[in-house]
């Protein structure tokens, strides 16, 4: 039985959830913890109000302190290597450093979106549920994306209210469909509309895009993102991850590398700057809007050439022209790159492959699979990147399996 709110060693009054008259056939049931009857050392009063049985279904673990939080996160990546590729090895959950002023673990939050009950209030979904719950104010939420007032104004018409709080500049309120009135936000902000058939945007004051800037080799590089488009949630998680991502594949002057799932381009930029005008990167992206935005960012790196399409579709012509790689980052979506993206990684023969993941079944998945193709796990490291959840954000190191025997 999986049981919400509560705690590994807890003694508690649990209620089933499952629909009524499917108990008898699930494979495992759901419940929540309506009463604790013996409390865990780890539990702490949940920071928001909503975080309840039957409430805000957002976040699931706010009711244990964070490093035990990190503590069931690492259990579970460690669970799903064993269960699935094979794998023992211990599991750290790096903590990310959270936004000056703010209490640990809330605040982080750049990205939200809101979805609109039928008055017009905004809020988020229960667990496994399609109703709304208002929400004025998120603790886990970015304090300009609290700042804006978005949660106490009406959104009539509206379906969906995403917020992007940059690290520089307005905050941008996206709003669908297209028909939809905006009221006025309560502080300066970029507001668009969204036509839910073609994905477009029409501004209707300040910009479409917010800018994100990170660090690449001490200088300092920006990435457009238009509308609700991709970005690493955290506030630190782009940084940090790029850092790790460069720390694991060392790219070298001259080498060839690829950007699997490239986005807006933040890997790019750092394995292009690593490889320098010699070398070459083949960023492959199948959303074309994120796809613009990155070649907007990275006009003036030369040596970045531009695949659009899906990764799986263009793999196969990446090997016909190219060959090899020396190097491959993948950040694939959380159902993971899958056993045909991982094939055609390998017949590339890179001496490295760093896949950044967002679920760790997917990730143990795909590293089995690397397995049997001849590439070993040689490195992880996992990272706290959604402190009050239970996601985690990993960046696995793949290398040939018989050059890491011989060494």
């Amino acid at each position: 039985m999986f049981v919400r709110h509560a705690l590994p060693g807890e003694v508690v009054l649990a209620r089933p959830t499952v629909p009524p008259g499917t108990a008898s056939s699930a494979a495992y049931w759901r419940a929540d913890a309506v009463e604790i009857l013996e409390p865990s050392p780890d539990r702490v009063t949940p920071p928001c109000p909503l975080a309840h049985p039957g409430g805000c279904g957002g976040c699931d673990w706010q009711h244990a302190a964070l490093p035990a939080q990190r503590g069931l996160k690492a259990a579970v990546v460690a669970e799903q290597l064993q269960r699935l590729a094979g794998l023992s090895r211990p599991v750290t959950v790096e903590e990310l450093p959270g936004p000056p002023g703010e209490p640990a673990g809330l605040g982080w939050r750049t990205r939200v979106r809101f979805t609109v009950d039928r008055s017009g209030r905004p809020g988020f979904h229960p667990h496994r549920s399609h109703d709304v719950i208002p929400v004025a104010h998120c603790p886990i939420a970015d304090p300009r994306v609290n700042g804006l007032g978005v949660g106490r104004a009406r959104w009539r018409g509206a379906e969906s209210v995403d917020v992007a709080a940059p690290g520089e500049g307005d905050p941008l309120v996206v709003v669908a469909p297209a028909g939809a009135r905006p009221p006025r936000v309560e502080a300066p902000a970029s507001v668009a509309v969204r036509d839910e058939r073609g994905g477009g945007l029409t501004r209707l004051h300040g910009r479409t895009w917010v800018s994100e800037t990170v660090t690449v080799d001490g200088a300092p590089r920006s990435f457009r993102v238009t509308g609700a488009g991709f970005w690493q949630v955290h506030r630190s998680a782009p940084q940090v991850l790029l850092d790790a991502v460069l720390a694991a594949a060392v790219p070298r002057p001259g080498e060839r590398a690829l950007d699997l799932y490239s986005g807006v381009g933040l890997f790019a930029a750092g394995l292009a700057t690593r490889v320098g005008e010699t070398g070459t990167v083949v960023a492959v992206e199948s959303d074309g809007r994120a796809a613009a935005d990155a070649r907007r960012s990275l006009h003036d790196l030369p040596q970045v050439r531009f695949a659009p399409g899906k990764v799986a579709a263009v793999l196969p012509r990446l090997a016909s022209e190219l060959g090899t790689a020396d190097v491959v980052v993948l950040d694939p979506p959380r159902s993971g790159a899958g056993r045909g993206v991982v094939e055609g990684v390998a017949r590339l023969a890179p001496r490295v492959v760093v896949y950044v993941a967002c679920d760790p079944a997917a990730l143990a998945r795909d590293v089995a699979t690397a397995a049997g193709l001849g590439y070993r796990l040689t490195g992880l490291r996992a990272f706290d990147a959604f402190p009050m959840t239970h996601h985690v954000e990993c960046v696995a190191v793949l290398e040939p399996a018989e050059r890491t025997q011989r060494a």
